[in-house]
């Protein structure tokens, strides 16, 4: 599913050049769930941008369900993106003017990868599955920090992509709800969505197949 070979990010700085990721290797298979751990700032996000096509890397490969992502030019990149990522953010990133259903069916919107008419039904499923139904007609502001992030990944869901990375998704949970998240991610996983979640979570290694940890850009092995 995920392949990323001698994978290099570079960044310019003030001070001169900061390596984010240094020759890194990894594979996951399709229908895995693996956490990615690390310190802050040793790379995770970095490494998830990179296999989410969100960022490009300065030398190597990655290839994603078949197709060398970073080679893609950018409107081609973000229309592979809307149809088979659905990214979940630490502070969920839902649109306050939205409501919760509302919020799911955006990125069927935007890549119209179902008829209009089926959207806000299929929106309603989404929000029912991860156990938010009647919140369907709220706005995010009158939403908990768990409530707003099962939004977050229903809306991930949206268009049935065979992938979900999440970065840090429950930085801003409880530990009660924390553990609920990740119970969720792991259900995505036994119905054969691949997931990458970057995490400082402990309880990644309960829920997840492995892990890959990462530290100052490196992959240990």
């Amino acid at each position: 599913m995920i392949s990323l070979h001698q994978v290099n990010k570079k960044y310019e700085t003030p001070a001169g050049v900061f390596a984010a990721l240094r020759d890194v290797d990894a594979e996951i298979r399709a229908g895995e769930f693996v956490g990615v751990v690390g310190k802050s700032g040793s790379g995770k996000s970095t490494l998830l941008n990179m296999i989410a096509g969100i960022d490009r890397p300065s030398s190597g490969t990655v290839t994603v369900a078949g197709t060398t992502i970073h080679t893609l030019p950018e409107n081609k990149l973000a229309a592979w993106r809307g149809r088979n990522v659905g990214f979940v953010f630490q502070f969920f990133q839902l649109l306050p003017t939205l409501t919760a259903v509302e919020n799911v069916m955006l990125p069927m919107d935007f890549c119209k990868t179902f008829p209009a008419r089926e959207r806000r039904k299929r929106a309603e499923e989404l929000l029912e599955r991860v156990g938010v139904g009647p919140q369907a007609d709220k706005l995010p502001a009158t939403l908990s920090g768990g409530e707003q992030q099962r939004v977050a990944i229903a809306r991930s869901l949206a268009n049935e992509p065979p992938l979900v990375i999440a970065d840090e998704p429950t930085g801003n949970l409880d530990s009660v709800t924390a553990h609920d998240i990740l119970d969720l991610f792991r259900n995505l996983a036994n119905f054969g969505t691949t997931v990458v979640i970057a995490t400082h979570e402990p309880g990644i290694v309960r829920v997840s197949d492995r892990k890959i940890e990462i530290t100052d850009g490196e992959v240990l092995r």
